[in-house]
């Protein structure tokens, strides 16, 4: 089956599938869209979970917007990242294996519809960005609208390596943005950095609704000069058509919504946050650079796209979470050659990135666990992975009780846990403190490699001694006893055999 030519299909998809809800009261963005949406991630199971698509908003100064606001419409459950993939359940970890192992470069093509409507430098100063029904995510505490679904594109400019990431974006006037990168290392930064020391600005491209692929493939933690927009096409199983920006040297998804381009300046920076983040704390304000617009294009009658974020489970919880455990698998069953993995969740609660657990064929030797334990670290780079546990096939990786009586029945933590060193990340606040992070720009001022942090990698699978694994009737061998328990054991023993029982040691 074709994947989908546009997010227009996609919504059509979504609806026939019972997957979407239209609402066309009147809805404010400020202060009730993104707590609407709220309430079925706190009150509903993942399967009654629906996307949103808000057809009457207005903002707290009551201007009435005829632009449509989608929210949850990527991954309001797993059901609908699915759709969203154009596969079932069960077929999500090898598309994206195949998306990463091969990936499809983007097709160049001379027009598209993202290019319908074209408003300049001087008309963005006036309009621009209050044209679109940007929400406030937290009312009440963040401090401006903020875009939570834009894709930022940039190329590094010393190889033209193309870079696509998704970053929240400040409303700051009707022209400029505030971003937040999370340290230098992050990939955008990383290209910003350059261009600093060259004394010039970064070339930029703000992408927003565009087909389900390119947002998976944005939020994704791939190494650095891995091209999303190759992994969005590999996802799609075809390539994601590009056309030429009108004013920077880059090119963006064709049938996408809305594209917005300009310039990062590397001369000056400005505060920005605070925004509610989805480790369940408000994002300190910190420095960082300011977008300038100098062009926007969108479709006819375009669509905004917002992910909702803060405090797990949400979509942004769920969107990182099946991108980062299929980047965890590929990572070890492939990168690693352990072929014994059969499967990676990252517990959704754990802000989908702390909390890992790697389901391993029975019968794994020791040593080839703890390879994998350690593959998925991936050396502490890209993730913010703080326990990595292993257990076997039997036991549902997403059923955190079970993985609790796992570990509980099977560790010996004297020989079964080691801890790994890492830098730390500065949205671990049990590392890094709120106030350190706000005093500096995460994006120039690498505040977290000044803290050590750690990974507990834990060895749950049942049965292993350092000769192999044992089996279940392995434990009946025998096996000598104090003199204290050899009385108990004779005096329990001779009950049990009046009663045609075992005795202890061969219970």
């Amino acid at each position: 089956m074709p994947y989908y030519h546009d997010l227009r299909e996609y919504i059509a998809t979504l609806e026939s599938q019972g997957k979407l809800r239209r609402i066309q009261a009147e809805i404010n963005k400020d202060t009730e869209l993104h707590p609407l949406v709220r309430w079925q991630f706190r009150g509903l199971e993942e399967a009654e979970r629906k996307a949103f698509l808000f057809e009457k908003v207005v903002d707290g100064r009551g201007r009435r917007y005829s632009i449509p606001v989608l929210v949850a419409g990527l991954a309001a459950s797993k059901d609908i990242y699915a759709l969203g993939m154009r596969c079932a359940h069960h077929e999500i970890t090898q598309r994206w294996s195949e998306a990463q192992l091969h990936p499809i470069s983007p097709r160049l093509v001379a027009s598209g519809p993202v290019q319908e409507e074209i408003h300049g430098e001087d008309e963005i100063k006036s309009a621009g960005l209050d044209e679109f029904p940007i929400p406030i995510s937290t009312p009440g505490y963040d401090n401006a609208p903020y875009l939570t679904a834009a894709h930022w594109i940039t190329k590094d400019p010393e190889t033209g390596v193309r870079n696509m990431g998704n970053y929240r974006g400040q409303v700051k006037a009707t022209n400029r943005l505030g971003i937040y990168c999370v340290s230098p290392d992050t990939h955008l930064a990383i290209h910003w950095n350059k261009c600093r020391k060259m004394g010039r600005p970064l070339e930029t491209a703000l992408v927003i609704g565009a087909v389900p692929a390119v947002s998976y493939a944005a939020v994704a933690k791939v190494p650095y000069g891995f091209d999303e927009l190759s992994l969005a096409g590999g996802i799609a199983g075809e390539p994601i058509e590009v056309v030429r920006c009108k004013t920077v040297d880059l090119e963006v998804p064709a049938t996408a919504e809305i594209v917005i381009e300009g310039i990062l300046p590397t001369d000056f920076m400005e505060p920005e946050g605070p925004f509610g983040e989805a480790h369940g704390y408000m994002a300190v304000r910190s420095w960082g650079p300011c977008f300038a617009a100098r062009c926007i294009t969108h479709r006819k009658n375009p669509t905004w796209v917002s992910f909702l974020s803060q405090f797990t489970p949400s979509e942004s919880s769920k969107i990182k979470q099946v991108a980062r455990e299929n980047i965890v698998y590929k990572r070890v069953r492939y990168d690693a050659g352990i072929e014994e993995l059969k499967e990676v969740a990252l517990i959704e609660m754990a802000n989908s990135g702390r909390w890992c657990v790697l389901r391993m064929a029975h019968g794994t030797p020791r040593e080839q666990v703890w390879r994998a334990l350690e593959a998925a670290t991936g050396e502490g780079k890209g993730l913010s992975l703080k326990i990595v546990i292993a257990v076997d096939e039997d036991i549902d990786p997403y059923n955190t009780e079970l993985v609790v009586w796992a570990m509980s029945a099977a560790i010996r933590p004297h020989e079964d846990l080691r801890v790994v060193k890492k830098l730390a990340n500065v949205h671990d606040y049990s590392s890094v403190a709120p106030g350190e992070r706000a005093a500096v720009a995460p994006m120039i001022s690498p505040v977290a490699k000044t803290h050590e942090a750690s990974i507990l990698l834990i060895n749950g699978m049942r049965h292993q001694d350092s000769r192999g694994i044992h089996s279940a009737h392995q434990w009946n061998a025998p096996r000598s006893l104090s003199p204290d328990i050899a009385a108990a054991e004779e005096i329990y023993g001779a009950g049990q055999r009046d009663l045609g029982r075992p005795g202890l040691a061969s219970a």
